[in-house]
């Protein structure tokens, strides 16, 4: 945990480079880990790969917030299939424990909005575990709601949010 008095460095958001999705992947397991009672479960994905196809994939972008040199924050997103081309996914979004409560999220779900604004998309979706509850209050400070267009299936182990995009 950081100190309270301790004076932190500002975060750096920037593109993923294709040699560090063993990084990414390694923030993606603890983050993830931190909402499972026994931990994530081991589904056989090979992450860093998986990381390294999404960070290379040409239609997405993987966003990172350093800070002290470290990775502290990443965030993946593109238009999800057959989703109109005004409709970006946030479909990672992920904070190192280390690195919570202190700005690194805020800062980069602002990268990610202003990124979304470029691109000229108005909507943009997620669906997040329902028992990660510091991720649902996060998603709300932020102005995600529940998609009325996506309410979740019986059993469905997800909440499906919404967030509109401001207009500049």
């Amino acid at each position: 945990m950081i100190a309270a008095n301790r004076t932190l460095d500002p975060v750096m958001i920037r593109t993923a480079l294709p040699a560090e999705a063993a990084a990414v992947a390694e923030l993606h397991v603890r983050a993830r880990s931190t909402y499972y009672p026994d931990g994530l479960p081991d589904d056989g994905r090979d992450w860093p790969a998986l990381w390294a196809q999404t960070i290379e994939r040409p239609d997405g972008h993987v966003l990172c917030a350093v800070r002290d040199g470290s990775l502290a924050g990443i965030a993946s997103f593109r238009t999800p299939e057959g989703a109109p081309a005004k409709t970006v996914k946030l479909f990672q979004f992920h904070v190192d424990p280390d690195h919570w409560r202190t700005g690194v999220g805020t800062a980069l779900h602002t990268a990610c909005v202003e990124q979304w604004q470029a691109d000229g998309r108005r909507t943009a979706v997620l669906d997040v575990h329902v028992d990660n509850h510091r991720a649902q209050a996060f998603y709300a400070r932020q102005g995600w709601v529940p998609d009325p267009e996506n309410p979740p299936a019986e059993d469905d182990h997800h909440l499906f949010l919404r967030f509109a995009v401001p207009g500049e």
